[in-house]
């Protein structure tokens, strides 16, 4: 295992691979063919809905461009802005989201493994920064279905892990399962400026085994960038020699939500929609404008039924004739407006929206007063069903990110960790009841110490509470050996005390 290029002698093999790399390579570089891609990527209904994920989570969502519409002249719908257009967002998505990201990724993760040096690197590694960059890529996983982590090294030659937005990826997998990524293209903005005006400039950047290429987007074309063509992921200096060096994999790990890459947004859209719309409406039909008072004007002409429509609507005036004809004046029809309705249809839509979206209800009936585990866990059972799979997912995700990690060790001369076992514990945020666990784990003999300590709910650290505990032991023996040699002491002297008597 190693950093690619490595030179040796040439067997038929490696001259069979040598020509399927240099077709891969060929098919990489035809700038025609990745134009379209690029194109198809953004004009795509899998980027669309990672767009709509994002922006329904920030709060910009579809009630904020919503217009007021009346039946006007022949039927036709028309905008009307004299009517009241209250845009009411409740962000249950933005909760529902948020809540599945702390539930499993609000704590560090654990890892596991014999070897206790590898597991300090590991440390060094997923430390505060790494978590904060792991729960902003659960954040993506959710929103767009996939989070992208990019390993690195940084400007002063430090490892490092980025994250790269899932609408910025256009992943190209070597199987059909979708499992193994053969390149990818990166499409972002970024702002320069062009004497002093700041400008947008589209960058587009291919990563594959041999390195990156750097292109500009403009006006769907692919532009060579003229500063840089293509770069080493690895540069080194051994002595006067500048060494450039690639990954022999394309360095883009895939975080994915599900094995189908589905958001969330698309389990959850329709609700969120239907809770801001029915907020809007409630405050739309609680004015005066809304037409909650109608005024009934006897015996004045009438109108045909468009005119009709759109009179009511904008004036809230209905204009009938009586039989005879002689009887004229003012009456108003005053309409009621059910608040209790709004709250059994919200009610409806957030437990549609918790369900579907598959979270869990902090403020369920069963939590009142002093819950038992059972009930906690009855609770939990729908998003610990989602969490399962997430962990499935993230478990293989991090074992590729392992790899990258051990390469970077052996060629940084920290050791050879190649086959070291590994495993990573997902911490979940789950309400526990603290006194029923720790009974159970005191009433649990078979289990040994280290397991009580990691299934206990204030330890936040295993190893460090195994070293208290075993200082603790030593000092309690150091004092029971200082007393036994204090009592033999006494005994000594008082032997020595009777013998002189």
């Amino acid at each position: 295992m190693g950093l690619f290029p490595f030179q040796g002698a040439v067997t038929d093999t490696e001259i069979i691979n040598e020509n399927i790399t240099d077709g891969a390579n060929d098919v990489i570089t035809d700038i025609k063919w990745l134009e379209n891609e690029i194109n198809k990527f953004k004009k795509s209904e899998k980027r669309k809905w990672m767009l709509i994920g994002e922006a329904y989570y920030e709060g910009d969502q579809e009630i904020l461009k919503r217009k007021r519409w009346v039946i006007g002249k022949g039927g036709k719908l028309e905008i009307n802005d004299n009517l009241p257009n209250n845009k009411i967002l409740d962000n249950q998505y933005a909760k529902l989201v948020d809540q599945k990201v702390n539930y499993q990724l609000g704590k560090p993760i654990t890892m596991e493994t014999e070897n206790n040096k590898y597991l300090k690197k590991l440390q060094d590694i997923f430390n505060k920064r790494f978590h904060r960059i792991l729960r902003s890529v659960g954040q993506d996983s959710l929103n767009g279905g996939i989070g992208w982590l990019y390993p690195h090294y940084d400007g002063n030659g430090e490892f490092a892990i980025k994250r790269f937005p899932p609408h910025e990826i256009i992943p190209f997998w070597k199987d059909s399962d979708q499992t193994i990524l053969d390149f990818a293209i990166r499409i972002y903005a970024v702002k320069v400026y062009e004497g002093d005006r700041e400008v947008v400039v589209e960058k587009a950047e291919v990563y594959s085994e041999n390195g990156v290429e750097h292109y500009e987007w403009f006006a769907g074309r692919l532009i060579q960038d003229a500063t840089k063509a293509t770069t080493s992921y690895i540069t080194m200096n051994d002595g006067e020699i500048e060494l450039n060096m690639n990954w022999q994999r394309a360095p883009l790990i895939p975080f994915k939500f599900n094995n189908k890459e589905i958001p969330l947004i698309k389990r959850v859209k329709s609700l969120q929609d239907g809770i801001n719309i029915m907020l809007s409406d409630f405050e739309n039909n609680m004015q005066e404008d809304a037409r909650n008072t109608i005024l009934v004007l006897h015996n004045y002409d009438g109108q045909d039924l468009g005119e009709f429509r759109r009179n009511l609507s904008i004036y809230g005036t209905v204009k009938v004739r009586s039989a005879d004809g002689a009887k004229g004046g003012v009456e108003t029809l005053t309409i009621e407006v059910n608040a209790d309705n709004y709250k059994s249809i919200l009610s409806l839509f957030k437990k549609a929206l918790i369900e579907n979206g598959r979270g869990y209800d902090a403020k369920d009936e069963r939590m009142a007063n002093n819950p038992n585990q059972l009930n906690i866990r009855a609770m939990y059972s729908e998003i610990d069903l989602d969490a399962d799979g997430i962990e499935t997912e993230f478990q293989a995700s991090f074992e590729e990110l392992l790899w990258f990690i051990n390469v970077h060790l052996a060629n940084t001369g920290q050791g050879d960790y190649e086959g070291e076992y590994v495993n990573i514990i997902f911490n979940r945020d789950i309400l526990i009841n603290e006194m029923e666990v720790v009974e159970v784990l005191n009433k649990s003999p078979y289990l040994s110490e280290e397991t009580k300590i990691a299934q206990h709910p204030y330890v936040k650290d295993v190893q460090e509470e195994l070293k208290r505990n075993k200082k603790e032991r030593q000092e309690r023996m150091n004092e029971f050996d200082g007393y036994d040699d204090h009592f033999k002491a006494i005994n000594s002297k008082s032997g020595d005390d009777n013998g002189q008597e």
